[in-house]
């Protein structure tokens, strides 16, 4: 399919609508890495914001999983779990910021994740289509002194280059995520807009969001043996994977009439304020 054949749909559907038809052909398998947004731009001759969109559209949909330092790649569809909606963690997120009140509190490895799926409700809050009145944001992340288990070097498990640049990455995405989400204040689009971020000396074998309070998205990271350039040198490493990974979803909402679902974001809340109440310690986002 081309964009020709779209009629007077806007650019970025029509762009999402041919990526889309070609992920269903197979000509974009799953797991396969996306082209660059540059790539892209240049591919259908438009502007990077306008890729931008397309991609969200597909982030939204659950084609696509991002993560800063690994590229985007096809959603495994035939595999992920994805609740009675269909919706991805991204639509989730951007359903959270429909409300005024906005609570986040999540624990992962480097919530790398979490950034991708905050860029959509972000540029719609730029673009004030969205107005929340107050976002809060809490994360609890491996403290950077943290002797994780992941990721490690397969060949010498000593070697700590691999733990280095983990630690690296998650302290640059969470200070990525502060200065996005911080700014909504800046700017004034924002009236209240905390981001608190604190370290747990855990390696984490699970993600956890809890999304205002009334729903939980819940999945395991796998251990792989990845390849990873470092300084210029490919080394095999066993990592913990999280892109792509399925989801569970349980909603404490009402309406969803689930009694396991409550009581399961309940114990969730429960368990994510008992560490950052007691044993979670500030996290330095810059050195």
């Amino acid at each position: 399919m081309s964009t020709d054949d779209l009629g007077g749909v806007a650019p970025y559907k029509k762009i999402a609508q041919v990526l889309r038809d070609e992920i269903n052909r197979g000509a974009l398998p799953a797991g396969a890495q996306m082209p660059t947004q540059t790539a892209l731009a240049r591919r259908f001759a438009v502007t990077r914001g306008t890729i931008q969109r397309a991609l969200d559209d597909l982030r939204h949909e659950g084609w696509i999983d991002s993560q800063q330092g690994r590229g985007t790649y096809v959603t495994d569809r035939s595999r992920a779990t994805m609740n009675a909606a269909g919706r991805s963690l991204s639509a989730h997120i951007e359903a959270a910021f429909q409300v005024r009140h906005v609570t986040l509190d999540v624990h992962s490895l480097t919530s790398e994740t979490l950034h991708a799926a905050l860029q959509g409700p972000v540029r719609r809050i730029r673009a004030r289509e969205l107005r929340p009145e107050s976002i809060t944001v809490r994360l609890l992340l491996p403290s950077p002194q943290a002797p994780l288990a992941l990721p490690r070097l397969i060949a010498d498990p000593a070697d700590e280059r691999p733990l280095l640049r983990v630690r690296m990455l998650t302290r640059s995405t969470a200070l990525l995520m502060e200065t996005m989400i911080k700014g909504l204040r800046e700017l004034r689009l924002v009236p209240e807009v905390n981001l608190e971020v604190r370290g747990l000396s855990i390696t984490p074998v699970s993600k956890l969001y809890i999304v205002n309070g009334t729903e939980v998205l819940y999945g395991l990271y796998r251990v792989i043996e990845r390849p990873v350039d470092i300084n210029g040198e490919d080394l095999d490493i066993y990592d913990g994977l999280g892109l792509g990974a399925p989801l569970f979803h349980y909603s404490a909402r009402p309406e969803s009439g689930d009694e396991q679902g409550r009581e399961f974001v309940a114990e969730a809340q429960r368990w994510f304020d008992s560490y950052w109440s007691t044993i979670a310690e500030p996290f330095p986002l810059t050195l």
